[in-house]
């Protein structure tokens, strides 16, 4: 039987890549968004259609713990399994601390941080009676460095990056490995969707911005790529990787080296 991964906030982007690398490899796949949508659901029905693989798409708004539950239970019960467990729904904003509003602070702590306690709680038990599994945060160099005005991001992928740490050691005889992948600036549609703004804002050109501003700290000065993540995650879900857990792995250009 083919082994089920879900992965969260997959209908773009990081998550969709990865989404999209186990499809094509065969495995069942969950995916998910706080929007349901005819888009996403004909995003999960092209997907299966291009791979021939069974993809679902499932409505969960990751900030709450009842949706969380019922995510990896639908894909239980749709999909006969949950083998690999991929954090990845997240979001951010930028502010100084003492203009930071509040409600923003929680909604990035429960989407990015309380989401994987809450998806991890739910499938662990799922693993330890199947004898495998395969969890993987997405963190960030964040999760390791820092920035200004954005206590709330870093808080929570740090946090994310000790979590990991600490399931690891605790699943470390059970055949199920916990894992942290950092990527610096990665191109997504939504990095590209900031070019414009950002070139407006800091009177530069295309070239300039992206050198610039965006891969200021990532000594490479190129992107990491969707399906660099995509890959690295399926390197930690395979047997190569059986002994890799607690750890981080980073996709940042040397970001983290300095």
């Amino acid at each position: 039987m083919a082994k089920t991964i879900v992965v969260t906030g997959s209908t773009s982007g990081i998550g969709y890549g990865i989404a999209k690398a186990f499809a094509e490899d065969g495995y069942n796949v969950a995916i998910n968004s706080h929007e349901d949508t005819n888009e996403n659901r004909k995003l999960a029905q092209d997907l299966a259609s291009a791979t021939g693989s069974k993809v679902i798409f499932v409505k969960a708004d990751m900030s709450k713990a009842d949706d969380c539950e019922a995510l990896i239970k639908t894909a239980y019960q749709e999909l006969g399994s949950v083998d690999i467990l991929v954090n990845n729904a997240g979001i951010q904003h930028v502010a100084a601390i003492e203009n930071f509003p509040p409600e923003k602070w929680n909604a990035i702590i429960a989407i990015n941080l309380t989401s994987a306690f809450h998806t991890m709680r739910h499938t662990v038990p799922l693993m330890k009676k199947a004898g495998w599994g395969r969890i993987i945060n997405i963190a960030s160099a964040h999760g390791l460095r820092a920035s200004p005005f954005k206590s709330a991001y870093i808080a929570s992928k740090h946090g994310i990056v000790g979590m990991t740490k600490s399931v690891a050691l605790e699943l470390a005889r059970e055949k199920i490995t916990v894992n942290a992948i950092c990527p610096g600036y990665v191109k997504t549609p939504l990095v590209e969707g900031q070019i414009p703004d950002q070139m407006k804002e800091h009177n530069m050109s295309r070239e300039e911005v992206i050198e610039k501003v965006l891969l200021a700290k990532q000594p490479s000065k190129e992107f990491a790529t969707v399906e660099e993540i995509a890959g690295t995650t399926q390197f930690l879900c395979s047997d190569a990787a059986a002994q890799i857990t607690g750890t981080t792995i980073s996709i940042d250009g040397g970001w983290t080296a300095q």
